[in-house]
């Protein structure tokens, strides 16, 4: 199919704009039938030269741009829209990209991205530093979260920011030319929906939420626009049915773990073996998430005295400490001398290895590091969560059986050195309710649900796509 369009000069945003014109110009047209967007379009913003449209265009010599439509069995474009506010939200995104991968090959190209970070500016490209700011002050995050809560208030921050923003969004957005859009952070779905309504492509591009808070939730993550949310527990669902979203867009799968959780492809003995442990002690893995936070140094210590028998002078069970990013600390666990064996370890990106080796884990609430320990059927303790959206996943653990609640690294040490000891039996019970819990398939799920989608919508829909002026005034 062949479109012709006048070929003005350049310009950065309207050339991302234009790519994405070419892209869902899908029906036929002659230069007489599009002359009257060519027009409309020439005088609303300037057209990408045809140096930008690579082989899909071809230059006249009236100064027309003839551009050749991509055919249905082309990739279909994912964008997966996310923040580093945490690491849960890029965890999630790798690990849909990866089941796309596994469940897909080629059949769906992915994209990750940043859009606030990539196309805006203060305070929308500064949110991960802010965030972390905020969390190391928790009752700072505490308030920040609660306050914004209801509807009334959040709507108005979301629509100041479409105000000054919600251009560059359309642009970090449509430089992509996405068939699917996939949000994993809670204020990824308003002004994208937003610009998408705007295009005209709300009924064109399938846009769905993936929400990666196992319990309590912002509201911001519900919005009654997307074509589903997949909600990772039953909790959850029942706040977005709550807050306006119809039977028919919820799914509940899980949280969507990384691949490689899904199936043991090493037996426990055998990854100790790998991974250089002692075959014989029950291990317990001390986490202080990515960025090594918490009482990491205080727990190990604790651990250290509690797993080492006295009267018979030896260990009763082995330690292995994730310091993640933190290299100070890391330094310091191994400069200290222990009395049983201890690994102490940087940033992983292999945790399915180490979990699937030890007996216990030791970590903050957060929600991906539980769900992969439920994956494993590792009891947990929880010894902290952030405000707001951690602290709904301390009972979820806890009421199912899954693993208990401390603060104090002295409590900690002593429920882990009875569960390697005389409750022993406890322990084998939590592994069981945790395995119970665990939803292995989940992203598979999702990303077979998003398949289903994209085939009902079948190809290409045949409309156009108008280059536009900014909306920022309507909102």
């Amino acid at each position: 199919m062949v479109m012709s369009v006048v070929a003005p000069k350049r310009s950065s945003l309207s050339s991302v704009f234009s790519r994405v014109g070419g892209y869902y110009y899908g029906y036929y047209c002659n230069k007489k039938r599009c002359s009257s967007f060519s027009s409309s379009s020439s005088s609303a913003s300037s057209s990408t030269p045809s140096s930008l449209m690579g082989n899909d265009s071809m230059e006249d010599e009236d100064g027309t741009m003839e551009m050749v439509q991509l055919g249905a069995d082309r990739p279909k474009n994912v964008l997966i829209l996310m923040s580093d506010t945490g690491g849960g939200h890029r965890a999630s995104a790798e690990a849909i990209r990866d089941a796309f991968k596994s469940e897909f090959g080629d059949e769906y190209n992915i994209i990750i991205k940043d859009v606030w970070k990539e196309y805006t500016g203060w305070p929308l490209n500064d949110m991960e530093r802010q965030y972390k700011f905020m969390v190391k002050h928790a009752q700072l995050w505490k308030v920040a979260f609660h306050s914004t809560y209801p509807r009334w208030i959040h709507s108005m921050y979301l629509a100041a920011i479409a105000a000054f923003y919600a251009k560059e969004v359309e642009a970090g957005l449509m430089e992509y030319k996405p068939d699917i859009i996939i949000s994993v952070h809670p204020l990824m779905q308003h002004i994208p929906l937003r610009v998408l309504k705007w295009q005209g492509l709300q009924k064109k591009v399938i846009f769905v939420t993936v929400i990666t808070d196992l319990n309590s939730c912002h509201p911001t993550w519900f919005h009654p626009s997307v074509n589903r949310c997949y909600c990772p527990s039953e909790e959850v669902a029942k706040k977005a049915s709550l807050d306006g979203l119809k039977e028919s867009q919820i799914r509940v799968f899980g949280l969507p773990i990384r691949p490689s959780f899904a199936h043991a492809i090493l037996s426990k003995d055998d990854l100790r073996v790998v991974l250089k442990m002692d075959q014989h002690l029950p291990a317990v893995l001390l986490m202080g998430g990515g960025e090594g936070m918490g009482p990491v140094e205080k727990t190990a210590i604790a651990l250290g005295e509690s797993l080492f028998d006295k009267q018979l002078r030896k260990p009763i069970g082995q330690m292995t400490i994730i310091c993640g990013r933190n290299k100070s600390l890391a330094s310091t666990l191994k400069a200290m001398e222990w009395k049983i064996p201890v690994k102490v370890r940087g940033f992983e990106k292999q945790m399915e290895k180490w979990m699937g080796a030890c007996d216990c884990i030791i970590t903050k609430a957060g929600p991906g590091t539980i769900a992969e320990a439920l994956i494993r059927g590792l009891p947990i303790i929880l010894n902290d969560y952030v405000p707001g959206q951690e602290k709904g996943n301390v009972p979820y653990v806890v009421d199912n059986g899954a693993g208990v609640f401390t603060r104090s690294p002295k409590e900690t040490a002593r429920i882990v050195a009875e569960w390697f000891s005389n409750k022993s039996n406890e322990l084998k019970r939590m592994s069981e309710n945790a395995l119970k819990l665990a939803k292995p398939e989940a992203v598979f799920e999702i990303v077979r649900d998003i398949h289903e989608l994209a085939a009902q919508r079948g190809a290409l829909a045949n409309f156009p796509y108008t280059l536009t002026s900014s909306f920022t005034s309507l909102i």
